[in-house]
Order: C-alpha cells, then structure tokens, then sequence
C-alpha cells in the first residue's frame, strides 16, 4: 500500500528569513496523524535567506541528517566541526547525549533550500558524532544511491538505527526499483520534478508512505530528485 503526503498539506512555517515545510508534526505545528514513520521523526524542506540562519540551539538523542539541494549551508557545533555543506554532501550530526550547533546560509546573495531529517537513534545518550560525504552528480544518477545507513560501510555514512537512506538523480523516463525485506516498509520524499511509484504518481514535495509492497519501480516523468527511506 502507498499513501501519499500531499505537499499541500504539509504543515507550514514562514518568519521572513525562513520558509519550511513539515512533512511531520514539528515546532507549533501539530498533527496527530502525522507524528513520523517509524523511527523517521522529522522531514522538514527549509528554504532560509542570503544571511539568515538557526542561531546556537541543542540536541540531543536524535540523529540529524541534512541534504542541500541548492546553496550552501554553513554548520558549526560544540564538538569543533565547523563545515559548509552543498548540493551533494550529505551530514549527519548524532546529537546523542547533548550537542549544540548553529546552521546559517554561507551566502550573503543566494538563498539555501534544503531538507533537514531527523531519526530516532537504537541508543540513547551516547557520544556526540559527526560525518560528511559528497556524492557526485555520476553516483547518484539513474539509480538509488545508498547515503547513509545503520549497516556498516566504507560508501555511505553511518546511522545509529536500521534504517537506510537513498539519493537518487532521474532523467524524464528512468526507472529504479527497490526491494523490501520482509517487515519493512519505505517513505519516498520526493524534492524536485514528477514521478510514479508502483503507478501512484507524486509531484515536487509530495511524500508516500510504503508498506507491505514487497517491491517499488519509480518512474520518472521528469527530471527528479528524491530520497527514499527503508525502514524497521
């Protein structure tokens, strides 16, 4: 079954320097059906302004992950990394038993827009963490590309939970497929262009929740990007 998260009825929040869309109950915005998926507790797409930013706050137990779509994205946080995130680079920040961190556009004449994950950790209160990698335009195009993942490897970033996360870069009638083991399920978020899955089709900021497909085929009718999630 896939259930779709119309980008339209996401919760919305706009105060000048920020405009961001919450897939899942966040911050003043509430839904008791919306609650997350699994451990997926937050899919916020954030757009902030040339200067703006989330000034110091704290974290904790939650593992952070951020992709830029566009922009750039200037990180610091109280464990000593100080980073700038693009289009391509996907960060995770493990906030387990405490972290502090800032996140401001790095310019001061081009907006940022990305999405902010957050996933609920196996563990609670471990040590603080932080990772980086770049995936190329190449890597990511025409396929699932894994990004991040509770598993280990040397070509994704680790997660502190059984999840995996996928990015994945489609051309105008590409097709990818997925295979679910057996008691997992999937959410699709889908940033840019249109797709089907299984035949359900989804547009720019739209969401699809997955269970009990044993398999997916996204078909792009568009140029697309989108992160797909497989989860306990």
């Amino acid at each position: 079954m896939i259930t779709l998260r119309k980008s339209a009825d996401r919760g919305h929040a706009n105060f000048g320097w920020l405009d961001s869309h919450h897939t899942f109950s966040f911050g003043g915005y509430h839904d008791p059906a919306h609650m997350g998926f699994g451990p997926l507790r937050v899919i916020n797409e954030d757009r902030v302004a040339p200067g703006g930013g989330f000034a110091p706050h704290g974290h904790a137990n939650m593992e952070i992950v951020s992709y830029v779509l566009r922009g750039a994205l200037e990180h610091k946080d109280s464990i000593g990394t100080g980073s700038v995130i693009r289009p391509g680079d996907v960060q995770r920040m493990s906030a387990g038993s405490g972290i502090q961190h800032s996140e401001f556009n790095a310019s001061r004449s081009d907006p940022v827009h990305f999405l902010q994950i957050w996933i609920l950790p196996d563990r609670q209160n471990i040590a603080p963490g932080y990772a980086q990698k770049h995936f190329t335009v190449a890597e990511r195009s025409g396929r699932l590309r894994l990004v991040a993942s509770g598993a280990a490897s040397e070509d994704a970033i680790g997660i502190r939970q059984d999840a995996s996360i996928f990015a994945s870069l489609l051309a105008p009638g590409e097709c990818v497929r997925h295979d679910f083991a057996a008691a997992r399920r999937g959410w699709l978020q889908l940033a840019s262009g249109a797709v089907k899955v299984n035949g359900v089709s989804l547009a720019a900021g739209d969401g699809a929740a997955i269970h009990d497909e044993p398999s997916i085929d996204i078909l792009a009718d568009s140029d697309a990007e989108l992160l797909l999630f497989d989860l306990p």
